[in-house]
C-alpha cells in the first residue's frame, strides 16, 4: 500500500485539519466529536441541513458544507458510520431555530445512528426530520443495507435541498422536497479496480486484469456481476439500461413525527423514468478514474438518453462521491421539475461545489 498518509490512526483527523486550514472562510472543524460546519453557522431562521457517513468518499460530505448546501457534515472513520454524538453535537452547533433535517444514506449504521441523534435533538426541543437516500439500482439488499444503498443521488439531493433551505423553506416543506428528489434519482456504479482502506492495507476485493465489477457499492461492496472488460460505450449501455429500464421500487421508510415524538413508517413507491422526462445527468469518478474518461461515458450516455426520449437539462461530471482510490465510475439520472431545477441552479459556495457566486 502506497498512500500519502502519516499514521493510520491519524488519517481522518489530519485530513479534517487540512480542510480547516484550506477553507477558513467557508468552514470550521470541530474535534471530539468530529464534524465540519459552516463558518457562519448558525443561520437564524433557516433549517439546518446535516449529512454524513464514513470518510473516504470526499468531497462528499465535508466538501459540501457551505452556503447553498450543507450546514454540517459528520465524518466517521474510513468507510465507518459516524456516531450519534457527532450528529447530535453538530445539530446543536448549527440549529438556527427552524429545525434540523438529516439526509441519511441507506447504510444500517448510518440509519441507526442518525435516528438516535434525531431523538436526542428532539429531546432538547429541536424540530427534526430524517430523510433516507436509497437510489442504487444494483441491489435490493447488500452487506451494509436493508434495501437499496444510498449513492450518487446523495450529492444531488444535498445541493437541491441546500438551495431550498437557503430560501428559508420550512422543515416540513424541505423534507417533502428531499423525499421527492430521492425518489426521482436512480444510480449504478462499476469498478475497474478495488480500493484500499488504509487500516486494511490491501485491496478490498480482487479483480483480474481483464475484469470489471458491475453494480459495486461505494465501500467496495461486491457488485451485481463480474464481466470481462468491455469498451466504454458497452459499459455505458449496461449502466444506462440498469437505470432507465428499472421498474417501480417500493420501500418502507421511518420518519420522525414532531407532533407525537415517535417514528412512523411510510411506504413509498417511485415512478420509472419514461420518454419525455427531463433529467439531471451525473457522471461520477469513484476516485481513480480521470475526468477525461468520464466525458467519454457522458458522450454515450447523452446519446442513449436522447434515443430513449429523455432530455438532459443539467449535468455534473467529476469526482464528487468517491471510494478512495477505486478506478471506476457511477451514473445517476434524476428526473426534474421546476422546483428541483430552481434549487439546482441556486448559488452554492462550498469547498467541493460552487457556482452562481
Amino acid at each position: 500500500m502506497k498512500k500519502l498518509i502519516n499514521a493510520i490512526d491519524d488519517v481522518v483527523k489530519e485530513q479534517l485539519e487540512g480542510m480547516a486550514v484550506a477553507h477558513p472562510d467557508l468552514i470550521k472543524v470541530h474535534f471530539e466529536p468530529n464534524f465540519v460546519y459552516r463558518a457562519d453557522a448558525p443561520v437564524s431562521g433557516k433549517v439546518a441541513v446535516i449529512s454524513g457517513g464514513g470518510s473516504g468518499h470526499e468531497p462528499m460530505h465535508g466538501g459540501f458544507v457551505g452556503m447553498g448546501m450543507l450546514d454540517a457534515a459528520c465524518p466517521g472513520e474510513v468507510f465507518t458510520s459516524p456516531t450519534p454524538d457527532q450528529m447530535y453535537e453538530a445539530a446543536k452547533m448549527v440549529d438556527g431555530g427552524a429545525g434540523v433535517l438529516y439526509l441519511v444514506k441507506n447504510y444500517t449504521g448510518d440509519v441507526l445512528n442518525f435516528e438516535t441523534a434525531a431523538e436526542l435533538a428532539f429531546a432538547e426541543g429541536v424540530k427534526v426530520q430524517s430523510i433516507l437516500i436509497d437510489d442504487d439500482t444494483a441491489v435490493k439488499d447488500s452487506l451494509y443495507t436493508a434495501g437499496r444503498r444510498g449513492v450518487g443521488t446523495t450529492v444531488l439531493v444535498e445541493k437541491i435541498v441546500g438551495g431550498a433551505a437557503e430560501a428559508k423553506y420550512p422543515l416540513d416543506k424541505l423534507s417533502d422536497l428531499a423525499r421527492k428528489a430521492n425518489m426521482y434519482g436512480r444510480s449504478i456504479g462499476i469498478a475497474l479496480t478495488s480500493c484500499t482502506v488504509p487500516a486494511a492495507g490491501k485491496p478490498t476485493f480482487d479483480l483480474g486484469p481483464n475484469e470489471f465489477e458491475f453494480g459495486i457499492g461505494i465501500h467496495g461492496e461486491p457488485g451485481r456481476e463480474r464481466f470481462d472488460m468491455k469498451t466504454a460505450d458497452e459499459i455505458t449501455e449496461m449502466m444506462a439500461a440498469a437505470i432507465i429500464d428499472d421498474g417501480p421500487y417500493t420501500r418502507t421508510v421511518r420518519e420522525w413525527d414532531n407532533d407525537s415524538g415517535e417514528w412512523v413508517e411510510k411506504k413509498l413507491t417511485d415512478d420509472p423514468l419514461k420518454s419525455g422526462d427531463e433529467v439531471i445527468a451525473f457522471v461520477n469518478s469513484m476516485g481513480g478514474t480521470p475526468v477525461s474518461e468520464l466525458y467519454a461515458i457522458y458522450r454515450k450516455l447523452a446519446e442513449i438518453c436522447k434515443g430513449k426520449g429523455l432530455k438532459i437539462v443539467r449535468n455534473l461530471i467529476g469526482p464528487y462521491i468517491t471510494s478512495l482510490d477505486m478506478a471506476g465510475c457511477s451514473i445517476t439520472l434524476m428526473k426534474t421539475d421546476a422546483e428541483i431545477l430552481k434549487f439546482w441552479d441556486a448559488p452554492v459556495k462550498t469547498p467541493g461545489l460552487r457556482w452562481g457566486v
